[in-house]
């Protein structure tokens, strides 16, 4: 299988720095250069909340358009479903990066800590409407997220629930993406594909 053939859905995981929005991107860039009708838009997910992050956004988007001028980039830090149904149509690919970031948004949103009352978001709700988004998107899409489930079992009881809540995100996308690579060291080890590639 070509590495770079792309699925109607494909999940990209693995740790920090795995490689994986550096497959991601190499999916928009063989899109993109196989019709001067297609389009590739990023669905970012992070939200600058001090400086260093905000940096470190500023340098994903500078590198970002070297690798791959064409790619466009949509902010949708909260609204995934929206965000997928408006980036475009068949022709266009969509990249989700990344999953974790919005996960950690659904389930300790900052506002909660800044204002000390914290909510109960009903995040399996909105992961049910993303996976229907998902299911429904009428071009190719390409999810990234974080593996952290290798490591020791944390101490704190929020993050053994952000843990748990992860892993089973990831599990739920895995079922309804025909397509799941697993990236360590830069490498792509398929894990999961069920369809041939789309032109």
């Amino acid at each position: 299988m070509n590495p770079l053939s792309i699925a109607r859905s494909e999940f990209i995981l693995g740790g920090q720095k795995s490689g994986k929005s550096r497959r991601a991107e190499g999916l928009a860039a063989a899109w993109l250069a196989r019709s001067p009708h297609h389009r590739a838009v990023l669905i970012a997910t992070a939200e600058a909340h001090d400086d260093e992050m905000r940096a470190r956004i500023a340098r994903h988007q500078r590198e970002r358009a070297e690798r791959v001028p064409g790619l466009a980039t949509l902010e949708a830090p909260r609204d995934l479903p929206a965000a997928i149904a408006r980036a475009g149509g068949a022709e266009t690919l969509r990249i989700v990066d990344c999953l974790t970031l919005w996960l950690t948004q659904q389930l300790m949103p900052l506002e909660d800590f800044e204002s000390n009352q914290p909510s109960a978001p009903d995040w399996q709700a909105r992961t049910a409407m993303l996976l229907k988004a998902i299911e429904s998107c009428p071009g190719p899409i390409v999810l990234v997220g974080n593996e952290i489930g290798l490591g020791v079992i944390p101490l704190g009881r929020e993050v053994r629930a952000f843990v748990d809540a992860l892993g089973t995100l990831n599990q739920q996308m895995a079922v309804t993406c025909e397509r799941v690579t697993l990236m360590a060291a830069g490498l792509p080890l398929t894990l999961k594909n069920t369809q041939g590639a789309m032109e």
